[in-house]
């Protein structure tokens, strides 16, 4: 009985230790993350002194980059950047910026700042050991997101080079022998030879930095002498096939018999096989195989609302053994049509917001699919269903999760260049990349679009980009194409990707639609889209900003620290304002929030329009510090817009309203011609959308409905028109029309004032003048009470006068655009201050206030700190100047109220102005005007012009 339980455990051990084996064979797989040996070679002498045959005596964590693990040099003034400085150069010589240019107290405001930098080549080294059932296979060493160029040595033999910023660093290694081997790896992320540009976000120190580093997967892996190469896989949704084209790599030296089978099957917890393939090839050095797979009388097709998606199951077999391998896949066909995309013949519109390679923690994207879907979550809870990567591409954890969540890809092959097609190597280098980014991701569904990169230039890019289209387009067919993000147009692409779709473009300052034009919503960019006959996508619409949230400063507990904030608050600190901060930051959010509304609702107005891409949903901290998120760098909410009422105007469903005007006097009809943009996964039958008018307090002022109606999926869809008297309304205020369609809303405020205004007691005590003149200041003196509305230019440059003062929130930021106007956040008010009493307001601008901001000059009022104003303006983050639009004082035995706002000129045609000095008037007659500060009238005539 003991000898027969002894042969059973012997029995037992050996299938085990077999199956342990075969384990083993089949996935011949060895994870090389953990500790390297490490070596900085700051001189460049690693090569000719052989480093490869010596062991490095520093150590590093892998997967990591050199910040991670404090390796590298400190920051200084004399830190030699990766990006341009544009207008932020001044930071090295500005009076201003002196304090943050000393040793010990480094701060730059352009970008968020490393905890080290280092550009030049390191050295990473481990050792291993391969087993013996690796012998008669080929070895390839996998490195994920290598920062730049890598050399590689197996023991003292050199392997190769590979440069690609997109995809990962692949190495066949060939046959090891069994035992101990060192590998020795030289990274080198310096701007050599091949040039993507200082500014790409591929390598740029305003979003990932320039790191250096391998930070995804690092493995070896094993395979047979005759395997599987790359595999592309082109769906075909009207024939219900899939073409698949297998690279066979034969490296026995000799012509080989093998069995090549394929299976779908969908990629679910209880997904459906689909037959299985076989086909029977003969291979020499190697081969291409083409084989056409049927998926079945109905397979699931994939979208946004339908991410379905499939895995092709390869197999090759011979009698001397086998590999297999795995794609996942999709079954969609995305294309043009017209002015349009389409995917599997329905209609959609891209509603995208970029990806900049923005990272604070780690400086480099995440290669888990986790944080990923995170990303999509938040961009999906918002409305959007596209990303633009802009000049780069990401690692193949975010297409993975793309495909999961449906959500539609533009990637770029990480270059924005100018002088391309000058002949220069990063010519042919973005060929490669542009096919390297193909056969890594080509496969996933949710790669829809591709470009070289972003807002090329030069003599000769025209020329060079057709043909780089062209060449791609011949390539492969399962995406579309265009010659850059941005321009130029080129006959030959697939879409136009254009800067033209905004309320705000570079440079426009205060002539843009948005400052320029008094409040509607009835434009649309139809001049644009006539004119252009392929898909039209808006090319970084929006780019408006808030003010800094010095509350997200303790998430940067990584690599990459918020210096710029802390120059930014500490400014604010100086200028006595820092209780404010929260304050600014609530009240320029909602400016910002209705500005991205504006622009938003403009493109969906516009029938045929294929989408637009929005910079930025999050933040975007370089480039001069772009806070132009509704959420922060790290994709979080700031907590004054909720992901719900973004969707409301960005979502797939949209009704829409075309209003004249946002002010109405009560003697008026309000009349708006109501329409929808319906991109959802069905057309809707039968509904009837409805509309109301509220009061502030929810009440409802009047309510309808609409006809009932079938709505296509598409835009410009027209459901009827309102037509509301608004004679009831007695008293200013402000209305919201909210528009439902089923389940979905939208809503804009407008304002109605009285035609006929109650008269003012004891108006005549109140002396409304344009000018401080000797006449005034006598009056003032002698106990009187004074508005002073001055005439926009009476303000000195130096106390407001230079302040480009406009209704919208700043451009990107003023830094970057050299001061581009306007230069500005909105307000800051009280709502319930008595001297708004009859102009309804919140504590944040919005529409009503215009016509204020367009016809005013800020007052700048540092030198008088006592003042609490009636009406703040929120100044540009980089000044953090006290500035005012009203306030008052005493002056001498009167009392003065002091409004930047003109509030004379051509007054019968602007009904706003007329409500707010009616409102300032009843104000200054009441009990409640009795101003606390006092100054001087020098102090008032230092503030203008004469």
């Amino acid at each position: 009985m003991k000898l027969f339980k002894t042969h059973t455990i012997l029995f037992l051990i050996i299938i085990s230790f077999t199956l342990q084996n075969c384990k083993s064979d089949e996935t011949a797989y060895m994870d090389l993350s953990g500790n390297w040996s490490f070596s900085i070679d700051s001189l460049d002498q690693g090569i000719q002194e052989k480093w490869f045959n010596i062991s490095l005596k520093d150590s590093i964590k892998l997967p990591g980059s050199m910040p991670e693990n404090g390796k590298g040099n400190d920051i200084s003034v004399k830190t030699n950047w990766t990006g341009n400085m544009w207008n932020d150069s001044l930071w090295y010589t500005s009076e201003e910026m002196k304090k943050y240019r000393q040793e010990g107290n480094v701060k730059v405001s352009f970008w968020l700042t490393p905890v080290k930098d280092y550009k030049g080549p390191a050295w990473y080294q481990k050792k291993i050991t391969i087993p013996e059932s690796w012998a008669g296979k080929n070895i390839n060493l996998n490195l994920e997101r290598v920062h730049w160029e890598s050399i590689l040595w197996v023991d003292d033999k050199k392997i190769g080079m590979e440069n690609s910023l997109a995809t990962a660093h692949n190495y066949n290694l060939g046959e090891l022998s069994a035992g101990e081997h060192t590998i020795s790896i030289r990274v080198d992320n310096r701007i050599k030879d091949i040039n993507v540009g200082l500014d790409a976000h591929s390598i740029s120190d305003n979003t990932q930095t320039n790191w250096n580093g391998i930070v995804g997967n690092i493995s070896l892996s094993a395979v047979p002498k005759l395997s599987i190469g790359n595999v592309k896989l082109y769906p075909n949704v009207a024939d219900k096939t899939v073409r698949v084209v297998v690279q066979i790599e034969n490296g026995t030296g000799k012509n080989q018999t093998a069995e090549l089978t394929l299976q779908a099957k969908e990629k679910s917890e209880n997904g459906q096989a689909i037959e299985v393939l076989k086909e029977s090839i003969q291979i020499d050095d190697s081969k291409i195989v083409e084989l056409e797979y049927p998926m079945g009388d109905a397979p699931k097709l994939w979208d946004e609302f339908n991410p379905n998606l499939y895995e092709m199951q390869l197999s090759l077999n011979t009698e001397n053994g086998s590999d297999t391998k795995t794609e996942t896949f999709g079954m969609r066909d995305f294309k043009a049509d017209g002015t349009v995309f389409t995917i599997n013949e329905r209609p959609i519109y891209l509603r995208g917001t970029l990806e900049c390679a923005i990272f604070p923690l780690t400086g480099y994207p995440p290669t888990d699919v986790d944080a990923w879907k995170r990303i999509m979550n938040t961009i999906k809870a918002h409305g959007l269903n596209h990303i633009r990567f802009h000049s780069w591409c990401p690692p193949e954890a975010a297409f993975q999760a793309a495909d999961e969540m449906g959500v539609y890809i533009q990637a770029e092959a990480s270059a924005w260049k100018a002088g391309l097609g000058d002949g220069e190597p990063v010519d042919t280098w973005l060929y490669q990349e542009g096919e390297d980014i193909i056969n890594a991701y080509g496969n996933h569904p949710s790669f829809v679009l591709m470009t070289y990169g972003n807002e090329p230039s030069g003599k000769n890019h025209k020329e060079y980009l057709t043909k780089y289209v062209d060449h791609f387009k011949a390539l492969d067919n399962r995406r579309l194409y265009t010659s850059g993000a941005g321009y130029p147009y080129l006959e030959n692409m697939d879409y136009y990707n254009h800067r033209g779709p905004r309320i705000q473009g570079w440079n426009e300052n205060l002539k843009s639609v948005i400052n320029a034009k008094p409040p509607q919503t009835e434009f649309d960019w139809s001049k644009f889209i006539d004119k252009t006959p392929m898909p039209y996508v808006s090319h970084e619409m929006g780019q408006w900003c808030v003010y800094p949230n010095f509350r997200e400063m303790s998430k940067y507990t990584g690599v990459l620290k918020p210096k710029n904030f802390e120059i930014f608050k500490e400014s604010l600190e100086e200028n006595g304002m820092l209780k404010l901060a929260d304050s600014f930051l609530l009240a320029s959010g909602k400016l910002q929030t209705l500005c991205y509304k504006a622009d938003i609702e403009a493109g969906l107005r516009t029938k045929g329009m294929a989408g637009y891409q929005l910079l930025d949903l999050h933040d975007f901290p370089g480039q001069g510090t772009a806070l132009v998120g509704v959420l922060d760098a790290f994709w979080d909410e700031k907590g004054y817009v909720t992901p719900e009422e973004f969707k409301s105007f960005s979502g797939n469903t949209v009704p829409l309203a075309r209003l004249a005007k946002r002010t109405f006097e009560n003697s008026e009809t309000l009349t708006a011609k109501i329409e929808i943009a319906h991109f959802s996964e069905n057309p809707m039958q039968q509904v009837v959308p409805k509309w109301q008018l509220t009061h502030a307090d929810g009440s409802v002022f009047s309510k309808g409905e609409l006809a009932k109606t079938d709505i296509p999926i598409g835009n410009g869809i027209q459901l009827g028109s309102i037509n509301q008297s608004l004679s009831a309304i007695k008293t200013a205020q402000k209305l919201t029309l909210t528009v439902s369609v089923e389940n979905f809303k939208n809503s804009w405020d407008v304002w109605v004032y009285p035609n006929q205004k109650k008269a003012i007691e004891n108006e005549a005590s109140v002396k409304v003048v344009s000018k401080l003149d000797a006449k005034t200041i006598g009056y003032l003196q002698n106990g009187g009470n004074v508005l002073l509305n001055i005439n926009k230019g009476d303000i000195a440059p130096e106390k407001g006068g230079d302040i480009g003062i406009g209704f919208s929130s700043i451009f990107w930021n003023t830094s970057w655009t050299n001061g581009q106007k306007p230069h500005t956040l909105g307000i800051l008010c009280n709502p319930k201050h008595p001297a708004l009493a009859h102009f309804p307001t919140e504590y944040h601008s919005n529409w009503q206030w215009w016509d204020a901001m367009s016809h005013s000059n800020v007052i700048i009022f540092d030198d008088m700190p006592e003042l609490n104003p009636i009406v703040r303006v929120i100044d540009d983050w980089f000044k953090n100047r006290k500035t005012a639009l009203i306030f008052e004082a005493k002056v001498g035995k009167g009392k003065l109220l002091f409004s930047g706002i003109d509030l004379h000129t051509n007054l019968e045609n602007r009904l706003e102005a007329q409500q707010l000095l009616y409102s300032l008037k009843t104000y200054m007659t009441s009990k409640d005007f009795n101003p606390k500060n006092e100054l001087k009238i020098s102090q008032l005539k230092a503030l203008l012009t004469y």
